[in-house]
């Protein structure tokens, strides 16, 4: 078993449950203190322009708010940038540099026809990084975002600073998400949706997961996942925690599959508390 070291995030207890992980055998329940509500800045999709970033040979388009370090936003399948919550990007813009962006062959990106899968996509983060002008960032991946993000921080681990993983799988094969394969399956024969989806429905029915990699992820990374999560579970992000070293584990009470759509303001404010954190695990 590894070694077990707690560590208090105090300004994680806004909503539900938290595990400071180096295993997962720790839980603790947290109840929102009485505080004044923070005011944050508002962003705008539709009043932000959309830019390109040439890679390879296709495009891909992106918005970028804030200043800060750089933090990449991967989206989930089948949505597009302007599916962000405008509050939850504008509370990680106060302090960050932020950046939503298409997938290929998705809303305003492009595509090269190259046969899609979750190593590609991931490929496609690292190069759109490099086209921004950076060597690493870092990233917040939102369900087939998150798988992406998991292959992004094994097969590129230099482009990856820290790494926050939300309503997570390392394979859409186990039992656990047998409702999200299902899902994703009816997408694939739904001949009323676009190529792009279509394409990232084979690349998630044909991804062989990421299970043997987890461990070998030497960053700091945070899980966030809802109790009510039937699409990805939370106790599948209960074990792939305990695969990685320098994890944390933040379980949102109530909420569902990708939880920034219902609770922005918790979301976001955990978010910025993982990653302006000094404290890493990795370093004890």
């Amino acid at each position: 078993m590894k070694n077990i070291k707690s560590y208090t995030l105090a300004i994680l207890i806004i909503v539900g449950l938290i595990a400071a992980v180096g295993s997962t055998d720790t839980f603790g329940t947290a109840k929102p203190e009485c505080t004044e509500v923070q005011q944050y800045p508002v962003v705008s999709f539709n009043e932000t322009p959309v830019q390109y970033a040439q890679v390879d040979e296709f495009r891909l388009g992106y918005r970028e708010f804030g200043s800060g370090e750089p933090l990449l936003m991967v989206e989930g399948f089948g949505a597009t940038m302007d599916n962000w919550n405008e509050t939850f990007i504008g509370i990680l813009a106060t302090n960050y540099h932020v950046y939503i962006y298409d997938h290929r062959g998705m809303g305003y990106s492009s595509d090269n026809n190259a046969t899609p899968s979750i190593s590609q996509y991931a490929d496609d983060a690292a190069a759109l990084m490099t086209a921004l002008g950076y060597g690493r960032m870092n990233v917040y991946g939102v369900s087939m975002g998150s798988s992406v993000s998991q292959q992004l921080a094994i097969d590129h681990p230099e482009s990856v600073q820290k790494l926050i993983l939300d309503s997570s799988t390392y394979s859409i094969r186990i039992p656990e998400t047998k409702i999200l394969r299902g899902f994703i399956e009816a997408a694939a024969n739904n001949s009323t949706l676009s190529e792009g989806i279509h394409e990232e429905a084979r690349a998630n029915l044909a991804w062989k997961g990421s299970f043997d990699g987890l461990s070998s992820i030497r960053k700091d990374v945070m899980l966030v996942v809802g109790t009510n999560d039937v699409m990805t579970p939370d106790p599948v992000s209960v074990q792939m925690a305990g695969e990685m070293n320098g994890s944390w584990l933040v379980r949102f009470k109530g909420l569902p599959h990708v939880g920034s759509h219902y609770a922005p303001i918790e979301y976001g404010e955990n978010a910025l508390a993982f990653l302006g954190m000094d404290e890493s695990p990795l370093n004890k």
